[in-house]
């Protein structure tokens, strides 16, 4: 049977088609590639390890919040880019970085904080971007976009203006990374996302049902929960996350834990 298409206009003005997720070969831990089939190339997403992936988006392999073994995002091609959202050790590890930047054309880019723990080599490579920043890098316009918390209780685990989620246009095609947040206003009033990666768990971030919320805003086309193991019983289940979610966007389910 041929799979439908959804035909849209992304913030470019350009027509972009989405083909329904193809999945790749398993790896060998159980995690899989997810291909999206776009008018301007396959971009592929293969989850690693609850904040940390892998998007291939053709013209650059872009390494998100690794952390641990590196050779878990080096399966395919050595990153060209490594994206870094805070400090926090589920998304920040010296020693994957170092380990992942050995390539001296690989891109760097960190929010402030982040860019005062790097050693000095690393440092004067980094391309440093605050909450609102833009830069272009190996084909990709990113733009730095607040994570913070907004529950009083909640309020030092992420505190505003400290951290970033990440908005990457790959030719016309937009990825939300959501990074440590809540449903913030300016995660609601996104536009023209066509991917996004929205994380849920307690008491760190936030609740599926906020979550599920901020997603019907900004309406994706497709949306993957991700970070949703938290303490004690702060786990949010991404099964009901997608039950919450409007007609018109498609949760996937990534590997993002080996049990």
């Amino acid at each position: 049977m041929t799979p439908s298409r959804r035909t849209f206009l992304a913030s470019t003005g350009a027509a972009v088609t989405l083909m329904p997720f193809a999945f790749g070969p398993a790896r060998a831990d159980g995690h899989a590639m997810d291909t999206i089939e776009t008018e301007n190339g396959q971009v592929r997403i293969q989850p690693v390890d609850h904040a940390s992936f892998v998007m291939d988006t053709t013209g650059v392999v872009v390494a998100v919040d690794p952390v641990g073994d590196p050779a878990r995002y080096k399966e395919n091609d050595t990153p060209g880019m490594v994206l870094i959202t805070h400090e926090h050790g589920d998304h920040f590890d010296i020693d994957t970085i170092t380990e992942l930047t050995k390539w001296p054309e690989t891109k760097l880019v960190v929010n402030p904080a982040v860019h005062a723990k790097l050693p000095a080599d690393l440092a004067d490579r980094a391309v440093v971007l605050a909450n609102g920043d833009t830069t272009f890098q190996g084909g990709i316009d990113i733009t730095a976009i607040p994570a913070y918390n907004i529950t009083e209780d909640r309020l030092n685990f992420h505190p505003q203006g400290r951290d970033n989620g990440y908005v990457l246009d790959i030719n016309g095609f937009r990825v939300y990374i959501s990074g440590d947040t809540e449903d913030i206003p300016e995660m609601r009033s996104l536009e023209n996302i066509d991917l996004a990666f929205v994380c849920m768990n307690l008491p760190f971030t936030m609740s599926a049902e906020a979550a599920a919320s901020a997603v019907a805003d900004f309406a994706p086309a497709f949306v993957y929960p991700y970070h949703y193991r938290g303490r004690d019983n702060g786990t949010q289940d991404p099964m009901e996350f997608a039950n919450m979610l409007p007609d018109g966007i498609e949760a996937k389910m990534g590997g993002w834990y080996d049990t």
